[in-house]
This record gives structure tokens, sequence and C-alpha cells, in this order.
């Protein structure tokens, strides 16, 4: 038997033509099966549709208004069915009932969604009611205390409050608001910087509308000074107009060239005879030089050549001013000397309004008038004699209000009748007058010895140079001399400071030794594009001839 078995197998598997009796079901097949599956399945929901829950989809068909139902299970669903078995299935569904908004009869009027309107909302209304809820919530209770209460009363949170309390200065949290935003923050003290700001103003770091401006307070470079003698009475620096410093450094007189870097030795004094004071002409290479043994010397810069020696001290010329062609000079023997530089003749008139040496002496930028500082702690203003550039031999203001040296003077470029003074180690002020009144101003104690001031017409700031306790630079904002900042980097004294000729930068001789450059007034260049977008083309003449 098991061989008739084995040949019918192998005929059936060898044979060609014939139904195929094993083997997956075709395709045809499969759908046939699903299809009919799907009707039973349909049936069996609409029996029972009290356990089941019904999901109505309305569709429009070809051009008919007529609403085809879908029911389903909720659950897993097998494929859509035939259209024959949906067919069916929604006209059963539609005698089977409607669905539930249709059966009652109420249709919202925008939907079945509820959309709500803000703007007819009462949102403080609806915030009482909801907060006096939980207040009624909480009275309904029934006297148990809360989690929030039992944790204000246990000992971790008792420590946590005390030392809270310690950490604000033992205040009474029950009195006192941590966290407060109805009152504003206390100022900070006068004068202080944010030393900070500069990181939130990066695209204006020197913006003049601000109360403060970003200031390096590093050097812009630093110069050896070797030998320079440390003497509060001399003046021993001068930048000119043609951006050249001339520096004094023991016998020998030195130019430095801040455009190109070169240094070039001027002169060199013979025996002990060393310079005292140094001052450029305002337009020009020439140079005047004050010595110890009471000579003022003319140098002409670009030949290295001496022009002339002027006598008329019987002492050390420590201070020189120019006014036009004339030569102020101030001595130990407190005398002021007027030289015309144009004659033979150069003595054209002696001051004497000082009883010790003269060791401040500085023109008014209109040229009317001349204040002398003395170690005498008098500051003298000479007026101008009938327009010419030389002071009459009165003065026309005498000012005793220092109780030291003054050494520092500074005119305020834009108001040409301010003078500012420094007094030395036993005064520490600085001084305001109007000269045209007479008047003291206002008086700044600046904690220190004032060795220098200068004036910037960029920022209307004034800048001061110090000695002992710090060495430093400050600069003050006008008039309200507010201070900005401080410039540290000296170890000794600040002798004496100069401004260049566009006003950027200042330098510092200080006693030990250095020379260092800062740059402190730098133009902001925001302001400057706006200036110059500012400035309008004049019309020519051509231009306007043309009609």
């Amino acid at each position: 038997m098991a061989q008739f078995k084995y040949l019918n197998d192998v005929n059936s598997f060898v044979a060609m033509d014939g139904e195929i009796t094993k083997g997956p079901a075709p395709r045809w097949q499969k759908k046939l099966d699903l299809s009919a599956a799907s009707a039973s399945f349909n049936n069996s929901a609409l029996a029972n549709n009290s356990t089941r829950q019904k999901l109505s989809i309305s569709f429009t068909g070809n051009g008919n208004n007529a609403n085809n139902t879908l029911q389903s299970t909720v659950g897993f669903s097998l494929k859509t069915p035939r259209k024959n078995g949906g067919k069916n299935a929604a006209s059963s569904a539609k005698k089977s009932g409607q669905t539930p908004l249709k059966a009652s009869g109420q249709l919202p009027a925008g939907g079945d969604r509820f959309i709500p309107n803000r703007t007819t909302t009462d949102f403080e209304l609806s915030h009482y009611i909801v907060k006096q809820g939980k207040e009624d919530d909480a009275e309904n209770e029934d006297g148990a205390p809360s989690d929030t209460a039992s944790a204000a009363g246990s000992p971790k949170h008792s420590g946590r409050v005390m030392n809270l309390s310690e950490a604000l200065g033992n205040c009474d949290l029950g009195n006192k608001r941590v966290l407060s935003y109805q009152a504003k923050p206390p100022p900070p003290p006068e004068g202080y910087v944010n030393p900070l700001k500069v990181v939130y103003s990066v695209k204006t770091p020197m913006s003049t509308k601000s109360g403060s401006r970003y200031i390096p307070n590093a050097p812009e470079r630093i110069l050896d000074a070797p030998e320079i003698m440390n003497d509060y009475y001399l003046n021993l620096m001068d930048w000119s107009g043609d951006n050249v410093v001339a520096v004094a450094l023991g016998p020998s007189v030195y130019l430095w060239n801040a455009a190109t870097g070169t240094i070039e030795m001027l002169f060199e004094n013979d025996g002990n005879d060393h310079t005292c004071s140094l001052s450029w002409i305002h337009e020009g290479h020439i140079l005047a030089v004050g010595t110890s043994a009471g000579t003022v010397e003319l140098w002409d810069c670009e030949t290295i050549k001496r022009l002339r020696v002027m006598n008329g001290h019987s002492a050390r010329v420590g201070v020189l001013a120019w006014n036009s062609f004339v030569l102020c000079s101030g001595s130990r023997d407190g005398t002021i000397v007027n030289h015309d530089v144009r004659t033979r003749q150069h003595n054209i008139a002696v001051l004497q309004g000082h009883t010790q040496e003269v060791c401040g002496l500085k023109w008014s930028p209109d040229g009317k008038y001349l204040a002398s500082g003395g170690n005498d702690n008098i500051v003298n203003v000479w007026s101008a004699a009938n327009g010419a550039p030389h002071a009459t031999t009165e003065p026309l203001h005498v000012f005793n209000q220092h109780q030291a040296a003054i050494r520092a003077l500074a005119w305020c470029p834009w108001q040409p009748h301010i003078l500012a003074s420094g007094g030395g180690t036993a005064d520490r002020c600085i001084k305001f007058w109007n000269i045209a009144s007479g008047q003291l101003l206002s008086s700044v104690d600046t904690k220190s010895q004032v060795c220098g001031l200068l004036f910037s017409k960029t920022y209307k700031e004034l800048i001061s140079a110090h000695g002992y306790v710090n060495n430093q630079l400050t600069i003050w904002k006008y008039p309200s001399m507010t201070k900005q900042v401080d410039l540290m980097g000296h170890t000794g004294r600040v002798l004496q400071i100069s401004m260049s000729p566009d006003g950027s930068t200042v330098m510092s001789a200080g006693a030990d030794e250095t020379l260092r450059l800062w740059n402190c007034f730098a133009p902001d260049p925001l302001l400057a594009k706006k200036e110059k977008m500012a400035v309008r083309e004049k019309p020519s003449l051509l231009k306007q001839s043309i009609r």
C-alpha cells in the first residue's frame, strides 16, 4: 500500500494540468473569506448594541445626499469591507438608529467644541472664585494641620530661618521681604564704576551719552626714563604740536618721535649744570630750555642747533610758558620774566608777585590771562598788557586759599575764564576759579598730592596726576567732579603729565623712571562718524550762480 501511495504522490507532482489541491490559497479566495468574515462581524455588532460603542461617520456619495453610516466596535478592527458589505452595514445602521445629536434634536450653533471668547471673560472674577473655593476647602477641613504648617514648625525649618536671618544681617524675616520688587535698589557710592560694564557695551565701548565710558586701565606703552630728576618743582617733559616729546634725563635732553618711535639726543649739559624745564613753541620746532644756571635757551630741533641764550634770573628756571612770540619764565628767585624772542633786548617785563619759587605757569587759551603758582601757596592771575602777548606787572587776582605749593595749573578750553589749580601734599585739593568775578567756584579733596592737571575737550573731563599714597592718575567728569577711574601703574609719584596734539593720549613721567602713555581720551568712532555725516558740503560759487 505504501508503494501505491508513493506512486500517487509522484503522479500528482508531475501532472501539469488539473486542480491544485495543496499549497497556499489564491488571492481571490483570501479576499472572499475576509469579506465574509467582515460581514458576519458587522452583523454580530448590530445584534449587541447595548454592549458595543458606535462610531458614526457621515459622508456624501456620488452626487446624492444620502448619509451612509459605518459602525464598528471599539478595539481592533479588520480591513475595510467590500462595497456590498458596506452598503448592507450602512442600511442596517439607518434602520437600527440615528446619531446621538440627531436623536436628541439639539445641535450646537458653533459645532461640537467649546471655544472660549477671551474678550468677554472676566479673569479677575474667575481668579477670585477659584481662590475663594480653595479657602472654603481649607476651612471645611476637620482641623487637621496641613503639611506646610507642620513643615514650618519643624526644627529643620526653624534652623533654616535662623541661618537666613543671620545671612541677611539679623533682620526679622516676619516683617521684611527677602525679595522685594517694589522699592528701587540703593544707588552705588559716588564715583563707583562697574568694571564689567564693558562686557555689556561691546558695540559702543566709548559712548559719551551714557554716564560712564570705557577707559583702558593699563598704559598703551611704557618707555624707560633713566636718571629723570625726582623734583616736584621742575617741568622736565613737553609734547609738541609736531608729535615730538622732549624729556630731560640727567644732564641730557632727548627727543622721541611718537609717530615713528625714533629717539634722538638734542644736547648734553656740561659740568654740574642740568635742565630744569622744557616747553615747545605752539607752532614750530623751537624748544625753550630752562637751566639750573638761571638762563633760558632756544633750540632748533630740526637742525639740532642752539639759537640763543637769554638771561634774566639769578636762580634756576623751573617753569616756562609760551604765548605767541613771548616766552615767560619762572624762577626760584620768585620772579617771572617776559622774553620777546624776536628782539635783541628780549627782557620786556618782570613780574614780582611771589616770595618763593615759581613752579607753575600757564597762559589761557585766548591769550588774555597768565596764571602763576608758587611755593608760597599763592595763585596769581596776570592780565595781558593792552592786548599784547605779555603780562602786566601787577596781578589781576591773588588767590591764597591753598595750603601748599601750587604747581598744577590748567585752563578750561571751552570756558576760557575758568582756572583749575592743584595743591601739594599739605593741601591735596583741586580748586576752580572764576577769573571774570575772582570767586572760588568749588574745591575737591583728592586725598593725595596734586602734581599735574589737564582738560580734555573730547569728553569735557579733567585728568589729574598725583603723588603719595597711590601715585595714580585720576579722571574726573567736569564740572560735577565725579571720579571716573583711577589709572594705576606708577610705583613712584607722577612728576608731570602732557597731552598729545590730537588730545587722545596722555603721557605721564614718574619718579619710578618710566614714561607711560595712556590712551584714555580716544574719540568715540560712532560719534565721530555721526559728526562727519552731519557736516554738509559747502556749495560752490559756481553752483550758486547757475540758475
